[in-house]
């Protein structure tokens, strides 16, 4: 009978003991899964930033050779108009 006991109460401390492990080991996943989480959405939001600058950088370049040739394009008719006028009045 005390063999018995003492088996029964070995069994039941050995599946408590599985009990904390698993509990543990549970949350020790959980915990890596959400670390995992935040270092993954730390990436993917400097990604995001990143690629917005690229973004915002090439728009401005886009931007900025739009409004030269534009500048150049003015000038150019200028120029034309003033070559035009000046040898119109020198014709004249």
């Amino acid at each position: 009978m005390i063999v018995m006991l003492l088996v029964v109460v070995l069994v039941i401390v050995m599946l408590m003991m599985l009990m904390v492990v698993i509990v543990v080991v549970m949350v020790a996943v959980m915990v890596v899964v959400m670390m995992a989480m935040v270092v993954v959405m730390m990436v993917l939001m400097v990604v995001v930033m990143v690629v917005m600058i690229v973004v915002v950088l090439i728009v401005v370049v886009v931007v900025v050779v739009l409004v030269v040739m534009m500048v150049t394009v003015m000038m150019v008719v200028v120029v034309m108009v003033v070559v035009l006028v000046v040898v119109m009045v020198l014709v004249t």
